[in-house]
Formats: C-alpha cells, sequence, structure tokens
C-alpha cells in the first residue's frame, strides 16, 4: 500500500509538471530558461520514481497504481484552474514536494525491508532537493528579481538569505505525509 500510495503521488507530480509546462510563463516562450529545465527535468524524475515504486509494488505481488493520488488530485486540479503566474505554480509545486517527501520520509520507518527503506530514504532526499529549489525560485519571484533565477547564478546579486531559504527546517517534518492506504489499489 505504501508503495502504491508513492506512486500516486508521483503520478501526480507529474500530471502537475506536464500541467505547468502548458502555461507560456513555464513551459513556453515567455519562461526562464532555468525554470523551464527545472520543470522538464522533475517530471521526469517523477515519472521515474512512479515506475520504481510500481516495480517495487508488483515485486512484492501488488498490482500497479497507474492513478493520481486520490486526495489531492482534485487540489491539484483546482489550484490549476486559478494560476496566473510562475508564482502560483511554484507554490503548487512546493507543496507537492513537501507532502512527497515528508511521506517518503516516514515511510522509510514504516516498511519493512532494507531495499524499500533505501528506495523511499533516495526518493525522498530528492523530493527534498526539488523543494529546496522552488523555495529559493519562490524567494527570488517574491523579491521581485526574477532575472537572478540563472545557472550559474550571479553569487555577488544574490540576497543574503538565498543561502538558507531553500533548508528552512533542521529535520523534515512529517505532519503532512499521506496515509499508507491513501492511494492503495482495490
Amino acid at each position: 500500500m505504501a508503495l502504491q500510495t508513492a506512486a500516486g503521488l508521483e503520478n501526480l507530480a507529474v500530471f502537475t509538471y506536464e500541467t505547468a509546462l502548458r502555461f507560456p510563463f513555464i513551459g513556453g516562450s515567455s519562461a526562464n530558461d532555468v525554470v523551464k529545465a527545472f520543470a522538464t527535468k522533475t517530471m521526469a524524475q517523477h515519472v521515474e520514481h512512479g515506475v520504481a515504486f510500481n516495480a517495487a509494488a508488483t515485486k512484492l505481488g501488488g498490482k500497479t497504481q497507474n492513478a493520481t493520488d486520490p486526495k489531492y488530485a482534485p487540489v491539484v486540479q483546482a489550484a490549476a484552474g486559478k494560476i496566473k503566474d510562475p508564482l502560483d505554480v511554484v507554490g503548487l509545486a512546493i507543496t507537492l514536494e513537501d507532502i512527497a517527501a515528508q511521506t517518503y520520509v516516514k515511510n522509510v520507518g514504516l516498511v519493512s525491508t532494507p531495499d524499500l527503506r533505501a528506495l523511499f530514504a533516495s526518493v525522498a532526499g530528492v523530493e527534498s532537493q526539488h523543494r529546496a529549489i522552488l523555495l529559493a525560485v519562490q524567494a527570488l519571484l517574491e523579491g521581485g528579481a526574477p532575472q537572478l533565477i540563472a545557472v550559474p547564478p550571479d553569487l555577488a546579486r544574490l540576497p543574503g538569505a538565498a543561502g538558507n531559504v531553500g533548508f528552512p527546517d533542521a529535520f523534515l517534518p512529517t505532519a503532512m505525509a499521506a496515509p499508507v492506504t491513501q492511494g492503495a489499489v482495490r
């Protein structure tokens, strides 16, 4: 069930990034090239994560989860209809990455084999990285400095907070973790 729930969260992330990339300011001609590349690469990583979770589920005799997460899919669909700018997309993505990271961190302690713990821990790290990058992008957008979203960054022009805004927690909380059964295939 934990693997199916994780696959549902990953499927939802893929759907979210696919939707985001349809907006001209994320995936179109007016998009920041770094943001567009991030969204594209991140979506591909979510596809890989979903495949890995489903492979582990089927290896254990379970069914694959091809649907999106049942709790959060309606939230994403409602939010997608209200998106006006990149900041809206980034805020939604931060929430989803946070839920996924918290879920996988919590699942590390719930699953019974070293292989499953390693799978959840490795994917949790990637989701945390996505969240950290998005938090930095959000701070630059909110600060009116979208031109500073660049690779490599212009370190001399970045605000002092840029170094720590992506890591607001010493330890990742798990209060927003999805219950193991949330995305189970019935």
